[in-house]
């Protein structure tokens, strides 16, 4: 299996789990929170059929990738990019980022700048800055995180099984637009997750990615579901694209936060339409 190496911990190497098929014009695919990148399944059939080369990975503490007690912090999580990116020696990439994913793509593009990439989207971000404060009403209370933290401590299994309804929108998708077996897979990478890391991460969804949008040079797609419950879509798609200097916002009609998968057809067309150009 193909890993890269991006920092060691004690007597142990740090390592990314990556995969990498096709041909053509990379895209890269970063996974939200709490999955893998097993989730761009749907996207990534439909971006080879298309006749690019698709990479996805692993962020540390997920899926195949290692498990360290350390790194997660968004300057960490985009040196991890920074380097899988640099390894490859991908040039020319497009970028695309699902929830915790898109903050990847603002702090890397922040941080280290476009010279590798051309395009980039954001799909239900979590950015730009999703913590309440008197300048960002729209955003979500320090106690929601706090509440979050402490059931994932209590019991990471069971908090999962409450994710997952609220991740898929399942009073309304289940039986129609994903199966039982689907989220019962999301349910096993999601505790296959490092236990430290699944609740470490959850601090990291409050960090301010302001600054990081505002110096992007590339086009940004932004896509946000209507019914998103995870991140509401108030305090984070029209939020970004009021301070990503060229971007093409478009909320997905009805989709919640796991649209990749419910609203895989809507996201892989806005996807192909707009790393065509």
């Amino acid at each position: 299996m193909p890993f890269v190496t991006v920092g060691q911990e004690n007597s142990a190497p740090i390592e990314l789990y990556y995969e990498d098929h096709g041909a053509g014009r990379p895209v890269v695919l970063i996974h939200g929170f709490p999955l893998s990148g097993r989730a761009w399944e749907r996207q990534e059939r439909a971006l080879l059929a298309a006749g690019r080369r698709v990479v996805t990975y692993d962020r540390r503490g997920f899926g195949r990738s290692s498990q360290p007690a350390t790194g997660y912090d968004y300057d960490t999580f985009a040196a991890d990019l920074d380097k899988l990116l640099t390894a490859l020696d991908l040039q020319d990439v497009d970028l695309a980022g699902h929830s915790m994913g898109a903050g990847e793509v603002a702090r890397y593009l922040g941080t280290f700048g476009s010279g590798r990439v051309r395009r980039a989207a954001i799909i239900s971000g979590v950015t730009p800055y999703l913590l309440k404060t008197p300048e960002t009403r729209q955003g979500v209370p320090q106690e929601v995180f706090d509440q979050i933290a402490a059931a994932l401590t209590a019991d990471r299994a069971a908090y999962f099984t409450e994710w997952n309804k609220n991740f898929f929108n399942l009073d309304v998708t289940l039986g129609s637009r994903i199966s039982a077996e689907a989220v019962q897979d999301a349910w096993n990478q999601a505790v296959g997750a490092s236990p430290v890391g699944t609740i470490a991460c959850v601090a990291t969804w409050h960090t301010d990615f302001r600054t990081d949008l505002s110096k992007i040079d590339v086009p940004v797609l932004i896509l946000h579901g209507t019914e998103d419950r995870a991140l509401p879509i108030e305090a984070c798609g029209p939020r970004s694209a009021e301070l990503i200097p060229s971007n093409e916002y478009v909320a997905i009609e009805g989709a919640g936060h796991g649209l990749c998968w419910t609203h895989a057809d809507d996201v892989n067309a806005q996807l192909l339409r707009f790393f065509a150009g």
